[in-house]
């Protein structure tokens, strides 16, 4: 199993209102569930008008097929009208990197932000890059 993640960040042009925001957020992510088959949620920017942070996510067996998936979504949210990509994150979970959880066990989301911190340390980000 191979888990794929895309995070983009989005300026999103002539938005005045989270409202003017919502219609293009809503009309992307419809667009890649529908042609796509991807999971997406706005994971960022909730209270800005003119930005928007999505994360966009597959499940599949093989790792070259997610990747495929993931570089036609970022295409087409590269080609998106109303909204310009500013950054973009992808990330490919391998099975063996997925933590067993006992059923009701919480994942300790402290040692998850320290190693994201420490991977995209490693990839040379800061913690404002996306």
């Amino acid at each position: 199993m191979v888990i794929g993640v895309l995070q983009v960040e989005l300026a999103i042009h002539g938005a005045e209102s989270i409202k003017d925001k919502r219609r293009v957020v809503h009309s992307l992510r419809d667009r890649l569930h529908r042609e796509h088959l991807v999971s997406v949620a706005e994971v960022g920017d909730a209270d800005r008008a003119d930005r928007a942070t999505l994360a966009i996510a597959l499940a599949g067996k093989e790792g070259r097929r997610v990747g495929e998936v993931l570089d036609a979504v970022a295409g087409k949210v590269r080609a998106a009208l109303g909204a310009e990509l500013i950054a973009s994150r992808r990330q490919i979970i391998r099975e063996e990197q997925i933590a067993d959880l006992e059923p009701g066990e919480e994942p300790d989301i402290e040692a998850i932000n320290a190693e994201m911190r420490s991977r995209a340390a490693e990839a040379g980000l800061s913690e404002g890059d996306a």
